[in-house]
């Protein structure tokens, strides 16, 4: 049975001081139709000046239900809180929401996940940032957009002055949760509750996210309580760990002790499910994550995945001298003052039933190759190859058509479903409407479908809403195989996903290349999945590919400089790091925008292996 446990006396704390947070007893319930449904069961826990206390656990676990719950940002009249939550020995669950408003933001910052849903579409991110200055009397005017510039430049937002007046779509994924994390930050807030932060982020922005934190929580006292479900986050930045299961804590204690000696089953299946760098087996080929057996209980091994790829043949997926450039205008009756280069002269073969990884920075045209493959955005120049068509040489009705050998799926699968669409009908509509067959098939490919990903066929009638996130995931790669597409374009398919569910969906779409025989092109800012699900990797560095090999021998033999930087900001799951400094460079993020008269330079590679080259590369790049 699982018991709560007072977090406080599980562990030694690093300060005696008064507690920045402290928790007793907190029960948070939902009001259903006739009843109340418990979410948090009575948790109590404690977070002095300077610690943190990372909260793991699978989503539905009732983690960041406990972080709304301390912020008071849940409806009250669907809602309801009990127990006690004191911030700085001050009762938060009394106060007048007038009071409350105050609290949050100044003493009392929180980073969300969805960063698009917190953010003002209409309004420059950096008159965001400066109105939490404004709001809670700190700076206001010319020195509050000051400081707003200064803290996106401390989070590496590239062009800091002039990104500061761009509205928040205009931003990379990756950048606009940099802008959270500073508009938390900017009035030194006593507390910062951190729901994953880091999961759209980069590695090397991870990296340096994390420091900025750590640097900031002992430049303010600030205490940190961080909800993730990335086990190598948590060994680099916890003092200690919380795991939780089904609203209560499970287990509890020094993060190095829950690393080290963890007791429960489920403690170890989410370690067990870190995908680890380096770890690849014997073979070199990708392995699977290994899974716990929900009937016995016990983990399975690790299983090689045979490389069936056949190199003989033509690739079915052909990208040469692929080019995007959007143009940033100076005014409204004027040309363009300058472009953004997001992909400049890409090209790469991807054949049947092989991966290929394209992974970089935010904003270094990953995700814009795929799109431009895709024709959702339209490249400027270049030549997409699948199945031996050229398609940037054809209309909208013959694209429409060409797109059955090539589909798409999403960072943020709940974004990606009508949430008026039963699941059935959204798996079923590409099929019908592409006239694959009649209803009667229409449902019995469905069915055949839901049972490919792992879900029951009964599920069809419901709707998005009613499933969790790895779940809605799969329902997403089952409508990416209504059409039994050639290649499926994976753009951060796995990024928002919690570690166990992460692991079910990758061998999800490793046993079903081997079955299907698909091609993917896997964009990726988590190098241990890459390393996993890649038969070859591009790494991408302002909009071009910088290097490029078997996976193996990229991250065995890493050449270029940047390649080399992707690795080393990978975090380990090794507590023993914790208090270790990165030595990142400090340099602002390079920007892709150029003057519109600028023309790319010619770059010359040389090859390391056979099939493994690098670009040449100069320093002051």
């Amino acid at each position: 049975m699982v018991q709560s446990i007072n977090i406080a006396q599980a562990a030694i704390r690093p300060e005696t001081s008064a507690p920045a947070l402290q928790v007793t007893d907190l029960r948070t319930s939902f009001r259903n139709e006739r009843s109340w449904t418990p979410i948090v069961k009575g948790i109590s826990f404690e977070i002095a000046p300077r610690e943190t206390l990372a909260v793991v656990g699978e989503s539905g676990s009732g983690k960041s239900v406990t972080a709304l719950s301390i912020m008071r940002l849940l409806n009250p009249e669907s809602s309801r809180i009990e127990g006690s939550v004191k911030l700085g020995g001050r009762e938060l669950l009394g106060l007048p929401e007038h009071e409350m408003r105050q609290v949050r933001g100044r003493e009392m910052g929180m980073i969300f996940q969805e960063a698009m849903t917190s953010l003002n579409p209409l309004s420059p991110i950096g008159d965001q940032i400066a109105e939490a200055l404004t709001i809670h009397g700190q700076l206001s005017g010319a020195a509050a957009q000051a400081e707003a510039v200064r803290m996106l430049e401390r989070v590496r937002i590239p062009a800091a002055k002039d990104r500061a007046r761009d509205l928040p779509q205009s931003l990379s994924g990756g950048m606009r949760q940099r802008v959270m994390i500073a508009m938390a930050l900017v009035c030194k807030p006593k507390l910062l509750i951190a729901d994953e932060p880091t999961t759209a982020l980069d590695v090397t922005i991870q990296a340096q996210t994390l420091q900025l934190i750590k640097e900031l929580q002992n430049d303010v006292g600030m205490g940190v309580l961080f909800i993730t479900h990335d086990m190598g986050v948590v060994a680099e930045i916890a003092d200690r760990t919380v795991v939780m299961l089904g609203g209560e804590v499970l287990e509890t204690g020094v993060t190095s002790d829950i690393f080290d000696r963890p007791q429960q089953t489920y403690t170890k299946t989410l370690l067990a499910a870190v995908p680890r760098l380096g770890t690849m087996s014997g073979s070199g080929q990708p392995e699977h994550f290994p899974l716990i057996d929900k009937a016995t209980g016990v983990l399975r091994k690790p299983a090689d995945r045979p490389d069936t790829v056949d190199r003989s043949k033509p690739p079915v997926l052909s990208v040469e001298h692929l080019v995007k450039r959007f143009d940033l205008s100076k005014g409204w009756f004027s040309g363009p003052g300058a472009r953004v280069h997001a992909v400049e002269d890409v090209s790469f073969n991807l054949r049947a039933g092989e991966t290929l990884s394209l992974v970089g920075e935010s904003g270094c045209g990953k995700s814009t190759t795929g799109r431009a493959i895709m024709r959702l955005v339209e490249p400027q120049s270049g030549k997409v190859t699948i199945d031996g068509v050229d398609i940037t040489s054809l209309d909208k009705k013959q694209m429409r058509y060409a797109r059955r050998n090539i589909q798409m799926i999403f960072q943020d699968p709940f974004a990606s479903l009508n949430p008026r669409m039963r699941v059935g009908d959204a798996i079923a509509e590409p099929y019908l409407t592409y006239g694959l067959g009649s209803r009667k098939q229409a449902r019995e490919k469905v069915a055949d479908l839901l049972t490919r990903v792992g879900l029951s066929p009964d599920v069809a009638n419901r709707y998005p809403q009613q499933f969790s996130g790895g779940q809605r995931q799969r329902i997403c790669i089952a409508r990416a195989l209504a059409l039994e597409p050639k290649v499926i374009v994976a753009d951060e398919s796995v990024s928002g996903l919690d570690v166990s569910i992460k692991a079910q969906v990758i061998n999800l779409l490793l046993d079903l290349q081997e079955t299907l025989g698909l091609s993917y092109l896997f964009i990726s800012h988590d190098m241990a999945v890459v390393e996993r699900m890649s038969h070859k990797v591009a790494v991408m560095y302002l909009g071009e590919i910088v290097e490029m090999g078997p996976a193996s021998s990229v991250f065995s033999n890493p050449q270029h400089p940047y390649t080399k930087r992707l690795m080393a900001a990978v975090p380990i799951p090794d507590p023993a790091r914790r208090n270790m400094v990165r030595t990142l460079p400090g340099d602002e993020l390079r920007s892709p925008i150029r003057p519109a008269d600028y023309i790319p330079p010619t770059r010359t590679y040389r090859n390391i292996t056979a099939d493994h080259f690098v670009q040449e590369w100069e320093e002051a790049r």
